[in-house]
């Protein structure tokens, strides 16, 4: 019989934050991090923010993608950045226009491609990192959160 302080399922990400500050650790598997926010509210900027690692984790999957299939296509790149920026923005196009501040998350990615690509494969490579399995998470419509307290 299992403990009730202890999910029934064990956890692959446990985040912890204290009585006061708003700096979390991070256990994921075998690597802790810390997440904090900026001082201006209230953090005290000791890591990244939760946006910054939504955004990494993005980041990193889209480039771990395009590693792969253009190593297994043996495609000369060299090197991949990828740039990326959230924002709100005001929705131009909704079913919901009429009410006011109505707003739409966006993220900017833009992407870096080292080495002597031809053009055909720098635009197979930027229809590739659309397909990374992070982003299709993101923006599937389908991801359901399912929060549970446990005592």
């Amino acid at each position: 019989m299992s403990n009730p302080q202890t999910p029934a399922v064990a956890a692959s990400v446990v985040v912890k934050v204290g009585p006061e500050a708003l700096l979390a650790e991070i256990q994921a598997g075998t690597h802790t991090y810390f997440v904090d926010e900026p001082v201006a509210v209230g953090g005290q900027d000791r890591g990244p923010t939760p946006y910054d690692l939504l955004l990494s984790a993005l980041g990193a999957c889209t480039a771990i993608t395009l590693r792969i299939y253009a190593t297994q296509k043996k495609w000369p790149l060299e090197g991949i950045e990828v740039h990326l920026r959230h924002q709100r923005v005001h929705r131009l196009d909704c079913d919901k226009c009429e009410s006011a501040g109505e707003m739409l998350e966006e993220v900017q990615k833009e992407l870096v491609l080292h080495g002597p690509l031809t053009a055909e494969q720098r635009q197979r490579l930027h229809t590739i990192s659309e397909k990374c399995p992070v982003q299709k998470t993101l923006t599937s419509g389908t991801l359901r959160v399912v929060t549970k307290l446990l005592e």
